[in-house]
């Protein structure tokens, strides 16, 4: 999906990964600057829907058991990363995926 996501997406530098508690994800491509490079995605592996739950709420971020960016190769500076981690998913994370 990652692979899908970026080649629909030329300016990504990486791919946000959003995964719920009741097993949905929410995806989207991100450029250099933090800025969104694709449309979101919302799917759940093995089912031709989202979750009713998600379907109510959107994926709420109450309900995110984890979050990370995915980069491209080559990956950008470690302090880009940090800058775009932190405006993409607003939180710094020193363990950089």
């Amino acid at each position: 999906m990652i692979e899908g996501i970026l080649e629909g997406s030329p300016d990504a530098v990486g791919v946000a990964v959003i995964r719920l508690d009741c097993g949905c994800r929410k995806m989207a491509a991100v450029d250099k600057n933090g800025e969104p490079a694709s449309k979101i995605i919302m799917y759940r592996d093995q089912a031709d829907a989202i979750c009713d739950q998600c379907k109510k709420d959107n994926g709420a971020f109450t309900r995110v058991t984890e979050q990370f960016i995915s980069w491209t190769k080559p990956e950008p500076a470690e302090e880009a990363k940090k800058q775009i981690i932190a405006k993409v998913l607003g939180v710094v994370d020193e363990t950089i995926h």
